[in-house]
């Protein structure tokens, strides 16, 4: 029965709603056939992405004798980890690592601050041209300023050192773009409000602008240490001793033997420098994914 509406004073049959299947809504989404194909092809991929990392777990917890014999009786074994940490000073590449990703992190959280409350909230001359700028760094793949990158860090004297690796990172466009972005949907009035309640432009960085995008700040952080952790070409080229050295690097050196490989050795050595990251994806996993989520809707 259709719903009837009084439109002066003649009465208008009102035909109900469409479902939103009926309406066109959701017309886009997969179903049937689709769907499965879909489903097949997520779990083909997930499958492919796994193999190596269930291959690196069933070498490292065996004996060499069992790298390519999968036995399910065969033993288990920490021995490998013992070796690839007696061969190699993988303690000091963690620390180089760590102190690396934290320096990195640390001065990028307050340049890319500075410059996002900056193009967000500011009216300068240049500050269209200077924001493209930034986004023109974006389409540059930092492999491109290697030989640059070389020669400058020679120049100032700091080539094989952490310092080194670094500072060409230190100032991000992606974060500059990113926390810009998060900044022109705070309300002006909050802006307003604080100036009133006396606050500095910095106080009111710190105090309105800062809380608000902490979602940003988390998915960012963890960007940037994945990425900084995983690094290899540029500390491979700028650093040449064992003092500064990060844990990919070390790793590289530590396979590349003229002895013969051992299999069993290398992937405890590749777990140990990527158990870190995967361990506190797997106890943080829920708060990355919502980090990033939270982001991107702002």
């Amino acid at each position: 029965m259709s719903d009837v509406g009084d439109l002066g004073g003649s009465s208008v049959a009102l035909p109900k709603p469409r479902s939103t299947r009926a309406s066109g809504i959701g017309a886009f989404a997969p179903h049937g056939i689709t769907r499965s194909l879909e489903t097949l092809g997520a779990w083909v991929l997930g499958i492919l992405w796994v193999m190596p990392l269930v291959y690196a777990f069933w070498t490292a917890f065996h004996p060499p004798a069992y790298s390519t014999n999968f036995t399910l009786t065969a033993p288990l074994t920490l021995a490998n980890f013992v070796k690839a940490w007696q061969a190699a000073p993988f303690a000091r590449y963690f620390v180089n690592t760590v102190i690396l990703v934290t320096m990195v992190l640390a001065a990028q959280l307050v340049l890319v601050t500075l410059a996002a409350y900056a193009f967000a909230r500011f009216d300068f001359p240049g500050r269209n041209i200077a924001f493209a700028l930034v986004l023109v760094q974006l389409m540059v793949m930092p492999d491109v300023l290697i030989v640059e990158n070389y020669r400058t860090m020679t120049e100032l004297g700091i080539k094989d050192t952490i310092l080194s690796i670094g500072l060409p990172y230190m100032a991000s466009a992606f974060g500059i773009f990113l926390l810009r972005q998060t900044f022109k949907t705070v309300p002006r009035e909050l802006d307003e409000a604080a100036r009133v309640e006396g606050c500095s432009p910095l106080q009111t960085l710190w105090k309105v602008y800062v809380p608000l995008a902490r979602p940003t700040y988390i998915a960012y952080a963890l960007v940037s240490i994945s990425y900084h952790w995983n690094n290899f070409l540029w500390p491979l080229i700028i650093t040449n001793s064992v003092e500064s050295r990060p844990v990919t690097v070390g790793l590289q050196v530590f396979s590349a033997t003229d002895q013969g490989i051992d299999w069993s050795i290398i992937s405890a050595a590749t777990l140990i420098t990527t158990g870190p990251l995967l361990i506190a994806f797997l106890l943080f996993q829920r708060q990355f994914v919502q980090s990033f989520m939270r982001a991107g809707i702002r």
